[in-house]
């Protein structure tokens, strides 16, 4: 562990020093380059120098307590000051250890969300109408922009199925965990009884691939236009605006109808349909690699209930790593950090169990 971060604080200084070079500065590539790979690095650089400097801390308040000579209420502060010291080294270096645990090479990503409605009819469409508001409300906190690419809305407001794209950086790393089952229980609205109905939505969550990603070859695209179905006036059923895009080797079908144009409608479909292929190839290679480590977190099976909504009981509960928080409506609003974090911090352990 130590020889990594030596090797990590080494080129931290040299990268620095190369910023200090007017031949780098003065070219916009390299530059940009060198920025980018010290932005990458600079974490776990300046954890680790805290923990030197912590170290130094530590071994000359040991050498005051070991001074026979030294004040007796000096020394009594120099005890509560090492084991203070100590307290935050240990910290530290689960820190340390989190930033050198492997990073997943798509968590800088935009990420495109496809959710869905599932059992539960019309009250599960409206669940999937939170699980977009939710998300959408995550996002502006995260400063991520959001753009819908298809949505297929019912006539009281839920949806069957809406698509978008979360556009920031870190936005894979902070969704990637959403991919699965959520389970809602609460009472409709149009329940006259006042019983509980158990409704679901599936959430897919996928890294936006771009071009450089997955090659497509145009020849295996089967592309056609209808027109749109459901609310939207009566240019929607004017003009054959919506499209469907197949992908005929792997039998990808991908529809979008959200915009006027045909146009928009193709570019859209056509991000999802890439995104969709590049996360088939990487399951497709986790699959062929023999022993490969499976998170603690979850597997992001989308058959796994991953989650359940309890508006009666006002709980929270993330069936992964057995959370259950009771603030139901602060999260429906959008506050998923504490979720999140345990979540990231969980699939951080099997990582590092892994390696030892």
């Amino acid at each position: 562990m130590f020889e990594n971060l030596e090797a990590v604080l080494e080129k931290y200084n040299e990268l620095n020093a190369l910023l200090c070079r007017a031949d780098i500065v003065t070219d916009p590539a390299v530059y940009t380059e060198t920025m980018k790979k010290l932005a990458e690095i600079t974490p776990t650089a300046e954890k680790y120098t805290e923990y030197k400097n912590l170290l130094a801390e530590i071994a000359d308040t040991k050498a005051l307590l070991e001074d026979k000579s030294a004040d007796a209420e000096l020394r009594e502060l120099a005890k509560e000051a090492l084991s203070d010291a100590e307290d935050r080294l240990a910290r530290i270096t689960a820190e340390l250890r989190a930033l050198l645990a492997p990073k997943d090479p798509n968590d800088d990503k935009n990420v495109i969300i496809e959710i869905r409605s599932g059992a539960g009819g019309e009250e599960s469409a409206l669940f999937a109408g939170v699980l977009y508001r939710m998300y959408a409300m995550y996002c502006e906190k995260q400063g991520f922009r959001t753009e819908v690419l298809n949505v297929n809305a019912t006539e009281l407001g839920g949806y069957k199925e809406i698509s978008f794209a979360a556009k920031g950086r870190g936005a894979y790393s902070k969704f990637k965990f959403e991919s699965g089952v959520h389970r809602v229980q609460r009472v409709p609205e149009t329940e006259s009884q006042g019983r509980i109905q158990t409704s679901t939505a599936t959430v897919a969550v996928l890294p936006e691939a771009e071009e450089v990603d997955v090659q497509i070859n145009p020849a295996d695209l089967q592309i056609d236009t209808f027109r749109s179905s459901g609310a939207g006036g009566q240019h929607i059923n004017k003009t054959e605006s919506a499209i469907r895009i197949t992908h005929l080797p792997t039998g990808t079908v991908v529809e979008c109808q959200d915009e006027r144009s045909q146009y928009k409608n193709k570019d859209k479909a056509m991000k999802i349909l890439r995104s969709r292929l590049y996360e088939r190839e990487l399951e497709k290679q986790q699959a062929d690699i023999a022993g490969v480590r499976r998170s603690q977190v979850g597997t992001g099976d989308r058959s796994e209930r991953i989650r359940t909504y309890n508006f009666p009981q006002g709980r929270v509960t993330d069936h992964r790593i057995n959370l259950t928080l009771y603030k139901i409506e602060s999260i429906v609003n959008g506050d998923l950090d504490e979720l999140i974090q345990a979540l990231t911090a969980a699939d951080t352990a099997a990582k590092l169990a892994a390696q030892t």
